[in-house]
């Protein structure tokens, strides 16, 4: 029995990808170097946003490069949805929350109770609860708070953690972790 082969480029796999981002309702792993290195060749980030009910499952990252199209919709994604405002969304904040996905083995999604937040949007949430930081990665495009029903607080904490990039911050009276792709520093909110 012959097989015939088709040779495909690497461009032509990659636009195939890219058409694999979806966002219903519309729309780097920076320092974890060696949790990289077993990865594999595709980066993928599944997320549910708890505010509008929107979900992502994309393939973002294949063989070394970035997805721009990919990136695009997970930076809408990860939008302040109170102002509908929109911006690049840090790439290695996207690997930290990929990786971190990755080691707790689930196929669940995130849970996504908050990414970017303009400044006005922070200004008025700190204006209610004090431990709302002035000067938050939130407002950079580099932080994003989430949940997991199948994996406890403090495992999403150790799998953020374990990826020895950014900020981990621990929220069990809220019920969610905070990662973000600042300095590597943790904490208990």
């Amino acid at each position: 029995m012959k097989f015939n082969a088709v040779k495909t480029s690497r461009r032509r796999l990659l636009g195939a990808f890219a058409g694999v981002a979806v966002i219903s309702a519309t729309p780097v792993y920076a320092n974890v170097a060696g949790f990289l290195h077993s990865a594999g060749d595709v980066r993928r980030i599944s997320m549910r946003n708890q505010r509008t009910g929107e979900t992502i499952d994309t393939i973002y990252w294949i063989e070394g490069e970035y997805i721009n199209p990919a990136l695009s919709e997970i930076s809408y994604f990860m939008r302040d949805w109170r102002r509908d405002e929109v911006i690049d969304y840090d790439r290695r904040n996207i690997d930290i929350l990929s990786a971190s996905h990755r080691l707790l083995e689930t196929t669940e999604p995130f849970t996504l109770l908050s990414g970017y937040r303009s400044a006005k949007t922070n200004a008025m949430l700190r204006r209610g609860n004090r431990s709302v930081a002035s000067n938050s990665f939130h407002i950079k495009g580099m932080a994003a708070d989430v949940r997991l029903k199948s994996r406890s607080v403090a495992q999403l904490t150790a799998a953020g953690k374990a990826c020895k990039s950014g900020g981990v911050g621990k929220y069990n009276g809220s019920n969610f972790v905070h990662m973000d792709s600042g300095p590597i520093r943790s904490w208990n909110g």
